[in-house]
């Protein structure tokens, strides 16, 4: 066995250091404007490359019976992945398959009414190619994002699309840099391509991702929060004062809505109303609410969404809102409801 050169035997071992330690500003600030600028090139280059391949490419997936199966090793193997991710949250069926693992057993995971999406800079994968002919077995249609159009794996794709790059970020040209930032970037176009071609909306996306604050705020309704029979504040249109503060007090919505015999809105009267008719002076203890009561309140229908009652909120600086349908008096929302649903 042959000895380990001395300084690898050193960075192993931790006995020397890996170089300097304090950095030079200037130097890191070049080296980093100059990646970002290698890799906005890399990018602005694939704008020529939605060409009839990448349409083709599209139309495969968008034609898929079963899901998109996503293969990359290596470093494609992390963009494929996170391109498997992208597609699936979009509306297009797809899963990340190791090929490494492929030929050990996950190949199983293929089938006949699939759609193959493989990634390789070089285009030679070993492992990519070791599998290819059990996927033209099945009849699988396969897509090729490389950065050699001449390679194994473009010519024997059913379409090739082509993410080259002219260098890498990296100066020594060994770390996958500008090559996976373009294959990622083409990913997110053949995904969202694909979900424009699919119509695909909010309201999807949300359905796909019920446990974040996108999809509470997308799915979560007005009428799933609000408060509703004896809980909403209303009085009579005849109501005197005292009695409409203690029904605002009980309540704690810091307003009230007034109300017909038949559960008809007529209006609201907020906190503001009560400190408006205050300063008008006077006995206000016998005056009924509906001569000083807001006539025009800041309603929402109990269908809309929670989040829609959230900006009324905001737009019009109020921390509560009625909820009416056809007129009828149907329930009552705060900002707390919306706070504790994790809308805002």
């Amino acid at each position: 066995m042959e000895p380990i050169p001395s300084r690898l035997a050193g960075l192993i071992t931790g006995t020397i250091p890996l170089g300097p330690t304090r950095l030079d500003e200037v130097a890191t600030r070049t080296m980093a404007r100059a990646v970002i600028r290698t890799e906005m090139t890399a990018v602005e280059a694939l704008l020529e490359r939605i060409d009839d391949d990448f349409l083709a490419a599209c139309q495969l997936m968008l034609s898929c019976k079963g899901r998109i199966v996503v293969m990359g090793m290596g470093k494609s193997g992390h963009v494929a992945s996170k391109i498997a991710a992208t597609l699936a949250s979009t509306g297009s069926p797809a899963f990340f398959v190791h090929p490494g693992e492929a030929s050990h057993g996950d190949l199983g995971m293929i089938t006949a009414s699939d759609v193959a999406l493989a990634l390789s800079n070089s285009g030679e994968t070993e492992e990519l190619l070791t599998i290819l002919p059990v996927i033209k077995r099945l009849d699988v249609p396969l897509i090729a994002l490389t950065g050699n159009p001449s390679s194994t794996l473009a010519r024997n794709a059913t379409r090739h699309v082509d993410v080259s790059v002219d260098q890498e970020a990296c100066p020594l040209g060994l770390a996958p840099t500008s090559s996976t930032t373009a294959a990622l970037v083409m990913g997110d176009a053949l995904a969202i391509s694909l979900l424009h071609a699919r119509g695909f909306t909010q309201e999807d996306f949300a359905r796909s991702h019920p446990g974040g604050q996108l999809g509470r705020r997308l799915l979560v309704h007005i009428s799933d929060l609000m408060h509703i029979g004896e809980e909403i504040p209303r009085v009579p249109a005849d109501a005197l004062l005292p009695a409409v503060v203690d029904e605002m007090t009980r309540k704690g919505f810091g307003m009230t809505a007034v109300v017909d015999e038949q559960d008809q809105l007529l209006g609201v009267f907020t906190d503001g109303d009560l400190r408006r008719t205050w300063d008008r002076g006077g006995d206000i203890r016998q005056v009924p609410v509906k001569e000083v009561m807001t006539r025009q309140g800041i309603t929402i229908e109990p269908g809309k969404l929670a989040v829609e009652g959230a900006q009324l909120m905001e737009r019009h600086g109020i921390s509560s809102l009625l909820v009416e349908e056809d007129g009828q008096l149907v329930g009552a929302l705060n900002i707390h409801d919306l706070l504790r649903a994790g809308v805002v």
